[in-house]
């Protein structure tokens, strides 16, 4: 095994890395924004809010991600003068604003899932004794309603961002240099897929699980209930003769 050439292709796939977490970070706060706002759309009594926040999900999720990509880059091309004429042509001229787009929308429909089934869990009871209490809507919902939620939907959502951060590999397909992409121009240059690709898969795997460990000291931290029993420090007691 050439550990030179590992070497040198580690510190290439490496200046990529920024970029990926760039998209992915950026990606995931905008998406949750919008996740929120579809949950809500979900849960709301108004039927047409409702049916249109179903079929929003219902199409990021039943298509795929590259091709909602493709869509986004080369399919708004041909509305170039619409974009034009609503002064949007120079954000999504660009691939990376276009990466950023997809990659927002296509989160933000499982993302709102994940919110929806966190608020749903919570207890009917909990939201009975707040009202009991003479909360008003807002702070039970700053209160009961959403930490409940975020304690539930916590887990899932740190599975989203993983799925996220790999799912940024696809923004090579249009021409992004994040860590697939200058790995698929080093292999047209060198043909040596095989250690390339191997050590693009071990970045991704340090990146998934940096992420993992931050969600899950995320996840110690709203979760009081779960921690254990802080143990009393021993004291000594004095002897008596």
């Amino acid at each position: 095994m050439d550990f030179a050439f590992l070497k040198s292709t580690f510190l290439l796939l490496l200046t990529g890395v920024p970029l990926t977490a760039q998209l992915t970070l950026v990606s995931i706060v905008c998406g949750a924004g919008i996740a929120t706002g579809i949950a809500l759309l979900r849960l709301s009594r108004v039927a047409v809010l409702n049916a249109m926040a179903r079929g929003y999900v219902f199409l990021i999720r039943g298509t795929p991600l590259l091709i909602q990509i493709f869509l986004i880059y080369y399919g708004l091309g041909q509305f170039r003068p619409t974009l034009q004429a609503w002064g949007l042509w120079g954000i999504f001229r660009e691939p990376y604003w276009c990466a950023i787009f997809a990659l927002t929308l296509n989160t933000a429909a499982y993302g709102s899932e994940i919110i929806r089934g966190g608020l749903q869990s919570v207890p009917h009871q909990a939201i009975e004794a707040g009202r009991a209490v003479g909360m008003s809507t807002f702070l039970l919902a700053r209160r009961i309603i959403f930490p409940i939620a975020l304690r539930q939907a916590l887990p899932a959502y740190g599975n989203e961002i993983t799925l996220m951060l790999k799912a940024t590999s696809l923004a090579s397909s249009i021409t992004m240099m994040e860590v697939t992409g200058l790995a698929a121009k080093l292999m047209a240059d060198t043909f040596r897929s095989v250690e390339i690709f191997f050590v693009a898969g071990a970045i991704y795997l340090a990146l998934n699980s940096l992420s993992a460990a931050m969600f899950a000291i995320v996840e110690w931290w709203v979760s009081p209930h779960m921690r254990g029993p802080k143990q009393a420090k021993s004291q000594t007691l004095p002897t008596h003769a």
